[in-house]
């Protein structure tokens, strides 16, 4: 029973860093497409 417990623990800490990995990285990009869009309008208006 404390084997499959341990188990678990390892997947769900798991999931929570992949998780955490994926919504930093989707953050950042989202930020960075958001930059570029600023850069192609001043681009594209002046």
């Amino acid at each position: 029973m404390d084997a499959i417990k341990q188990i678990l623990k390892i997947l769900l800490a798991g999931c929570l860093i992949v998780g955490g990995v994926l919504i930093g990285t989707t953050i950042f990009a989202s930020k960075q497409i958001d930059n570029w869009g600023d850069k192609l309008q001043s681009i594209l208006h002046h």
